[in-house]
């Protein structure tokens, strides 16, 4: 359908066009004429009022094409990827927080099978908090596949953690798996000594650990909620970063998961949309502080991604159109997520990369 610049191109053409051969016709009779009467004259004023009569049709034309609404094209999934990935309507489902991946009736992708590995994290290891499903999960794998041994972080997921495990084990690197909350300081410097224990070293600590949910109102967070959210989503990555820093060596990172909520705003995602605007700027203000160190730290701005989080925050209904109004046109996949931090991660990549927020949100507004 034409839209409304292209529908007026095309009627003042066809209209001017018309005009301009009656005039043409006029100017035509007139010559070798006598004056503006008789035959001749007659002809010419015919002519005139019939060029007048098109003009006042195109003018009828252009106000009608004002007057409409203009409407939008539809738009589709674009396909910008080696393969095609999963679209709208996804399955109306509610999980129960904190959501398990293995429920989901679609599985997110998170193997990325058209990724190749290059060495560029060998002999690393790393802690991917919210390792067991979602983004960390498919982080985890690429870390894995990039020659990085894992610390998979969770809170009770454990079948979900257990499957992520034996993913990363299949790239053939090491892991293991650890349970508790990261907003508890003991938890986190914990994990970090069985990481260093387990492994030798700590170059890579993926702040990725979330919780979410939905209110229409700030009357509608109670103090719980609000609590939980900070607790979890800034509070978690300061804490970890916190434990870790101590054992992380020049050449080591910290990449954290931000959100374009933290961008944008999200109306009914007002605690989680703070949360995620305090991770930005911790990302900034901790790369400055740590340079110095040799140590770089950047964030990821994700869009909509299919993940156990949001089935497990809104109701099935509202499910089933979730990311379909993003730039994208979907939601994206966690293995559409995960090279960006492997690319943050590596020095070979992105040593000259510090306090970036890295936008992977399917489009520039989202």
């Amino acid at each position: 359908m034409a839209t409304r610049k292209t529908a007026k191109k095309a009627t003042g053409k066809a209209a001017g066009k018309t005009a301009g051969k009656a005039a043409a016709k006029t100017a035509g009779a007139g010559r070798g004429g006598t004056g503006g009467t008789g035959r001749d004259g007659m002809t010419r004023q015919r002519l005139a009022r019939e060029a007048e009569a098109v003009a006042g049709q195109q003018r009828e034309v252009q106000d009608e094409i004002e007057s409409k609404p203009e409407k939008k094209a539809k738009k589709g999934p674009a396909k910008t990827g080696a393969r095609k990935q999963p679209r709208n309507p996804m399955p109306a489902q509610h999980l129960e927080k904190p959501g398990n991946e293995h429920e989901l009736e679609l599985a997110p992708r998170y193997l990325a099978p058209d990724y190749r590995g290059s060495g560029k994290l060998e002999g690393m290891a790393a802690i991917v908090t919210g390792g067991d499903s979602g983004i960390g999960r498919a982080v985890a794998v690429l870390f894995a596949r990039e020659g990085c041994d894992v610390a998979v972080l969770h809170l009770d997921e454990d079948e979900d953690a257990e499957t992520t495990r034996q993913a990363v084990e299949a790239e053939g690197a090491r892991c293991i798996v650890l349970a508790g909350d990261v907003g508890d300081t003991k938890f986190c410097e914990k994990a970090v000594k069985q990481t260093i224990k387990a492994f030798g070293r700590l170059d890579v600590l993926v702040n990725n650990a979330a919780f979410q949910q939905h209110a229409q109102s700030i009357g509608d967070i109670s103090d719980k909620q609000l609590d939980q959210t900070l607790r979890t989503n800034i509070g978690g990555y300061f804490r970890m970063a916190r434990a870790a820093l101590p054992h992380m060596k020049e050449g080591a990172s910290i990449i954290n998961t931000g959100s374009e909520v933290a961008l944008f705003g999200n109306a009914q995602l007002l605690d989680y949309s703070v949360t995620k605007g305090a991770i930005h700027v911790f990302t900034k203000s901790l790369a400055s502080q740590l340079l110095g160190r040799g140590i770089r730290v950047n964030c990821v701005a994700p869009g909509p991604v299919w993940t156990p989080l949001n089935p497990a925050d809104r109701p099935a209904d509202k499910i089933v159109d979730f990311g379909k109004d993003s730039d994208m046109g979907r939601p994206a996949q966690p293995e559409e997520m995960s090279p960006a931090y492997v690319f943050l991660a590596s020095p070979v990549c992105s040593s000259y990369i510090n306090g970036a927020i890295l936008p992977a949100m399917g489009g520039p507004l989202g």
